[in-house]
């Protein structure tokens, strides 16, 4: 079987995508100043790329399975499938603006400039999703109908509205207003950037995420299709890994039942019995947010607790489901 290319992404994401790759195998190397990441399955082979390309570079089926951010599947308009919401990375897209104008959102804005007859710029990275969301405000249809922004780009201009315009960002987007542009569509975790920057928030455009992406031809190689589940089993574990405890107990058989009627679990504890008669060992997971409210319990009524983060939990039965439908 040939190898199925991995692109992984280089930037922001880069940090929290190497502490998942080390969670879901057990040797990753990566050699210094190069963007070859090695795994220690001989049938992966990983590259390192820019977010924004590695949408469509899995499309064009270059690579048949990735990760970046979903609202850059988005942005590319790539026909992949997204096949795992890795849980990090999460951002929020946003229009912001100096926060002296008076107006209530992006909206009200255009419908102003419209009746003054202004040009109205914003800058971004993200033209193709900026385009869509203005296109859909109601003020931009009355007064612009169907038209496109246009898209203003150092090498090309695209669209037929003059009056609105999307001014491509090549980084630092907060610092544009007011002087360079009006308006911003950005991204942000916090918003703290963007009040530093005397800007405030005034519309959501989408939330995003770290997505692990497939190409659909890829998808539809046996071969290659039992490998990405391979990938998607060991990602998948070790996202849930980060949601759960592992636990380890030990009771006296007087307070077994009450203890088992307490105490959640993934699935069933494993209940065995301890060399010291009427006393049982007791072993489960349970996810993390329950752990705090535990604690008291088991204070009371076990002893001898020990608790350690798993790398890992494989629903294996789902990802066989999965793979069947």
């Amino acid at each position: 079987m040939s190898q199925v290319k991995f692109a992984i992404p280089k930037g922001s994401l880069e940090e929290a995508t190497f502490k998942l790759l080390d969670k879901s195998w057990t040797k990753v190397n990566r050699k210094s100043r190069t963007y070859r990441v090695f795994l220690d399955d001989p049938k992966i082979l990983v590259k390192m790329l820019r977010p924004q390309e590695i949408p469509t570079l899995v499309y064009e089926g270059l690579y048949d399975v990735g990760i970046t951010g979903k609202d850059w599947v988005g942005e590319t308009k790539a026909d992949v499938v997204p096949i795992l919401d890795l849980e990090y990375g999460k951002i929020r897209l946003v229009v912001a603006f100096p926060d002296k104008y008076s107006y209530k959102n992006l909206d009200s804005m255009i419908a102003d400039y419209a009746k003054k007859k202004k040009i109205l710029r914003i800058s971004s990275e993200y033209l193709t999703t900026a385009a869509k969301f203005l296109k859909q405000l109601k003020s931009y249809k009355k007064y612009y109908g169907s038209k496109d922004p246009m898209i203003v780009t150092p090498w090309l201009r695209l669209g037929t509205n003059k009056n609105v315009q999307i001014h491509l960002s090549f980084g630092a987007t907060e610092a544009k207003p007011p002087e360079d542009v009006d308006a911003i569509m950005d991204v942000t975790e916090t918003g703290t950037t963007l009040k530093q920057n005397k800007l405030k928030i005034v519309d959501e455009v989408l939330t995003s995420s770290a997505h692990l992406i497939a190409n659909k031809e890829s998808l539809k190689d046996p071969k290659k299709r039992e490998k990405i589940f391979d990938i998607v089993t060991l990602m998948r574990g070790a996202v849930h890994g980060r949601k759960y405890l592992h636990i380890y107990l030990n009771v006296e058989e007087k307070n077994l039942k009450k203890l088992l009627t307490q105490m959640p679990s993934l699935k069933k504890p494993t209940v065995s019995p301890l060399s010291e008669k009427g006393w049982f060992g007791v072993n489960t997971v349970i996810r993390k947010e329950e752990f705090h409210k535990l604690i008291p319990k088991l204070r009371k009524i076990a002893q001898g607790l020990v608790v350690h983060e798993p790398r890992q939990i494989l629903e294996l039965e789902e990802i066989k489901r999965d793979e069947e439908n």
